[in-house]
């Protein structure tokens, strides 16, 4: 047998040798005989189809000769002849035309059909490329130049019949030379097809024959293929079945060189090496045993075979440390069971005691043994021991741990059942039993989960209930496949909990919670959500669904309607006498409120002093109105509160549904508008809403819109009236006022639309552009002429104020003793701290600063002395009525008196009349403006007014 080693190496040793034998060695393998033999049927193959290309490219170029230069050839020289027919058919109706431009229009087509003939003969002429084609072609030229001539020269009305007679004649030999043309075009046509038939019949011929010899080459190619590899195959088939049936000895044939012959000698070598690794298999598993009784002396287990007489046959190591005296009784081959001597020295005790049954045993010294026994064939057994002294200690630290297991389901706050997969209970503790009222032996392991309810349904904890009724209720909470709490009432009003959950041997452990509280808790926490916390009321979530379930009852005939309510005089009482005091009044309002409404109405409350009404079930609106004046009535009333009496009035708005709207927002919105138009016209009464009302708000919405996109584009201008100085006698500054020219409604008035650019946020901006457009404008005036901007309240909670203020005067280079800012005492009355120390760092800016519309607000005098104002104008209120009988002369003296104390500037506004302007000049006022002098001005008629009131030199430059 040969050595699979050294067979591999000659391998390894023979590769440099095949490599080097190269392509030569290449074509004696098979696969390079299948390559030759493809390769020489490819290339027959080829040769044939190159062949046939060849000759169908000479045919199709025939047939192409025939088209392109016979067919075109003879279409163009019988369009020769139609041009010449044409020409002879113009030149007659010539001869019978007598008007010029008719004459003129004959012999231009004359002329074009000469030309295209012309150009019809060259082309005959070039498909043609026949000499006799190109000879009869000139002849038609010649005719036809002829005919041409004589054409021209003959004259209709003094021709002799000798001339048309020539002409007619010459035509005949045009028409002969062209009809000999057409003749000999079509006879090289005949030519070319009868060529391109003999081409076809001999190629054809040719090809059959190179066919034939293609087939019978590629026959024999595959004939010599299958000879070189047939036998070759087939003896290493016989091969690969003498090996795979096991006859390693027979002889294997050797092959050649292709790969046949590789095939058969690596089935040899393969042979050979199954005979090795068998060689090997039985050396491995002698080692093996070897290596198992290894194992087993050195296993940590104790290993003792018995034989049928109870002799030990075999013990390992460790079953001879495990039991003294081992080793010699094997040796003397005593019988664990028949010898009493050695039972009697005890030699064999604790073995006897041991293996005389499967389980566990304690040995003399302490320790545990498992012991674990197998019969033999042979009638006797073998005793597997494993020392388990760690595992009884763990046993016994389980137990202690099981023990405080049972403490603490004793004292868990869940009711705890285990059940087994027969449905008997397992554990159970004393929770369990404290939540239901049973005795301590009531309920005990052991009993049927069937038998456990019918415990608890004797202790009376379900009145009206049989066992049926428990299993269903069961039943019912498992669905889909899943436990779902089920929440068990008990006779005394408790709540319990009932979770379960498998285990893993097919029972399942069942707690009990008594979530009476929890369930109390979250009962309040809904009420909470749906209901105002203070006055237990309705919120906007309930409201919304009272309305829905309203308008699905609302009929035909039948409505509800939905009134919005709100406060008239409730922050006041907030602010002045806290908060406290505030809620209780509001309890007490949603208390009345609910008296005045039938069941079947709702009372719900917004948020702070917005009351909502449904009123269902009316079919008029009179009825309504009747609940409105009802609730004015009551809720109206004083209120006797813990520390106070109070008294506040209320405005309702009522919408109608469903012909106001039929969703909750807009009844709510409609209602709103309601009451947003009763405040404004009459506060403590009522309003139904109309759809004007909802086109006015349409309208603002319009407007706020507009004020948007004005603001971005900056579609404002800042308008000038003149303020003029009484001492000086003269225009002393400009107050600048805001104007906004709609693009549709034209000029719209600033009491309009400052309030809405308050409400929106955007007064901070426009402020700003008004300050920074004032300052622009003004430092192009003379220098003594100020300008004065007003600034709202909301400017000066904006911290940027004393910044813009200060980049305003940089950018245009304006000081600051020019500009001028009023404001009124509603700056001071929200946070006077805060907004005294913004007025001082305005003064530092050499700002001054003048206090607007002075006496008409809340505490005057003691703004006045909280900052030192620069001055302080007259509202045009008191101005209005200087000059009347009981007027307001006293106010106007007493305030300039006041001015002058203080040294204040004193301005008064809106001076119209001479005696007015008389009168504040007699009091000692310092400076008026009104429409005596002007009325607000554009920028560019600042120049005019100061050129009218102070003269030209101090006009603009």
């Amino acid at each position: 047998m040969e050595d699979p080693e050294t067979a591999t190496v000659e391998r390894s040793a023979r590769k440099p040798l095949v490599a080097a034998r190269g392509l030569s060695g290449f074509f004696t393998t098979i696969r390079g005989r299948i390559f030759v033999a493809f390769l020489s049927m490819s290339l027959l193959s080829g040769a044939l189809g190159l062949y046939a290309v060849i000759a169908i490219s000479h045919v199709g170029t025939l047939v192409n000769r025939t088209y392109d230069e016979s067919l075109m050839s003879i279409n163009y020289a019988r369009a020769t002849a139609a041009d010449f027919a044409k020409m002879r058919a113009a030149f007659a109706r010539r001869m019978h035309i007598h008007n010029g431009a008719e004459t003129a229009k004959l012999n231009a087509e004359i002329e074009d059909l000469s030309t295209t003939l012309a150009e019809d003969l060259t082309i005959a002429v070039e498909r043609s490329q026949s000499d006799r084609a190109v000879r009869t072609a000139g002849s038609v030229q010649a005719a036809v130049s002829a005919w041409e001539e004589m054409r021209r020269t003959l004259d209709p009305a003094t021709a002799r019949p000798e001339r048309w007679d020539a002409l007619d004649q010459q035509a005949s030999v045009v028409d002969n030379q062209i009809d000999l043309l057409v003749n000999y075009t079509a006879g090289d046509g005949f030519t070319f097809r009868q060529a391109a038939r003999t081409l076809v019949a001999r190629e054809m011929h040719v090809n059959a024959i190179a066919t034939v010899l293609a087939i019978v080459a590629c026959a024999l190619v595959a004939w010599l293929l299958n000879r070189r590899i047939t036998g070759p195959l087939a003896a290493a088939s016989a091969a690969a079945e003498h090996i795979a049936s096991g006859r390693l000895d027979d002889r294997i044939p050797a092959g050649g060189r292709d790969e046949l012959g590789s095939l058969l000698r690596s089935m040899a070598a393969m042979r050979d090496n199954i005979q090795a690794m068998m060689a090997r298999e039985v050396s491995q598993r002698r080692r093996a045993e070897a290596l198992v009784t290894d194992a087993l002396q050195s296993s940590r287990e104790a290993v003792v075979v018995v034989d049928a007489a109870g002799r030990i046959a075999l013990a390992n190591a460790q079953a001879q440390r495990f039991f003294n005296g081992l080793g010699e009784a094997i040796e003397s081959c005593v019988s664990l069971w028949g010898s009493t001597e050695a039972t009697e020295t005890g030699a064999f005790v604790d073995c006897s005691r041991a293996l005389a049954r499967d389980g566990d045993i304690r040995l003399a010294d302490g320790r545990w043994l498992r012991v674990s026994r197998s019969a033999t064939q042979q009638g006797g057994f073998i005793a597997v021991c494993s020392d388990i002294s760690l595992l009884k200690e763990q046993e016994d630290r389980l137990t202690e741990t099981n023990l405080r297991l049972d403490a603490a389901l004793d004292n868990m706050s869940q009711g705890l059942c285990l059940y087994d997969a027969q449905d008997r209970l397992m554990v159970v503790n004393r929770r369990y039993t404290e939540i239901y009222g049973l005795s301590p032996g009531a309920v005990t392991p052991g009993m049927s989960a069937v038998e456990v309810m019918n415990a608890s349904l004797m202790a009376g904890n379900h009145p009206g209930c049989d066992i049926e009724t428990l299993l269903r209720e069961q039943r019912e909470a498992f669905y889909g496949g899943v436990w779902h709490t089920h929440f068990q009432e008990l006779c005394n009003g408790r709540i319990v909990a009932i979770e379960r959950r498998k285990t893993a041997d097919g029972g399942f452990v069942a707690t009990y919670e008594d979530v009476t509280e929890r369930r109390q808790a979250e009962a309040r926490i809904a009420f909470l959500a749906h209901h105002d916390m203070l006055t237990g009321l309705p919120n906007r979530i309930a409201l919304g669904q009272q309305i829905e379930m309203a308008m699905a009852q609302a009929g035909r005939d039948y409505g509800f309607a939905v009134f919005a309510i709100d406060l008239d005089d409730f922050r006041p009482v907030n602010e002045t006498l806290g908060h406290g005091v505030g809620d209780e009044l509001l309890a007490a309002v949603a208390n009345r409120l609910t008296a005045c409404v039938r069941e079947i109405d709702c009372v719900a409350r917004l948020g702070a002093d917005e009351f909502i009404v449904i009123q269902r079930g009316i079919d008029r609106p009179e009825d309504a109105a009747v609940l409105a004046r009802r609730i004015i009535e009551v809720v109206g009333a004083p209120y006797s509160l813990s520390s106070h009496e109070i008294s506040v009035g209320l405005t309702i708005g009522i919408t109608l549904a469903p012909s106001d709207g039929t969703s909750c927002e807009k009844l709510l919105k409609n209602a709103e508008v309601a009451l947003d138009r009763g405040k404004s016209e009459a506060r403590g009464s009522f309003r139904f809403f109309e759809p004007e009302m909802d086109a006015r708000l349409q309208a603002r919405r319009i407007l706020e819109r507009d004020l948007r996109e004005a603001l971005a584009r900056e579609s404002f201008e800042v308008y000038y009236q003149p303020i003029y100085s009484l001492d000086a006698d003269r225009i002393c500054g400009f107050e600048a006022l805001l104007r906004w020219n709609h693009p549709v409604r034209g000029f719209i008035s600033p009491a309009e639309f400052i309030p809405i650019a308050e409400e929106l946020g955007l007064i901070v901006p426009l402020g700003e552009w008004v300050l920074r457009r004032a300052c622009e404008e003004a430092a192009r005036w003379p220098d003594g002429l100020k300008v004065a901007v007003n600034v709202s309240a909301v400017q000066f909670t904006s911290a940027s104020l004393i910044n813009v203020v200060r980049e305003a005067l940089r950018r245009t280079g304006l000081p600051g003793r020019r500009l001028e800012l009023e404001i009124t005492e509603s700056v001071l009355v929200a946070n006077p701290g805060a907004t005294t120390a913004i007025l001082h760092s305005l003064k530092a800016l050499g700002v001054r600063v003048a206090m607007d519309d002075f006496g008409t607000g809340y505490s005057s005098l003691s703004y006045l002395r909280s900052f030192p104002f620069d001055k302080i104008k007259i509202d045009q209120s008191f101005v209005r009525d200087l000059c009347i009988k009981n007027g307001t002369d006293f106010i106007v003296r007493a305030v300039i008196g006041l001015g002058a104390s203080l040294g204040m500037t004193t301005t008064a506004e809106g001076v119209e009349t001479e005696a007015q302007l008389a009168q504040l000049r007699a009091e000692g006022c310092d400076e008026v403006q009104g429409y005596l002098f002007s009325r607000p001005v554009p920028v560019s008629d600042v120049a005019a007014v100061i050129n009218r009131w102070n003269g030209a030199s101090r006009a603009i430059a």
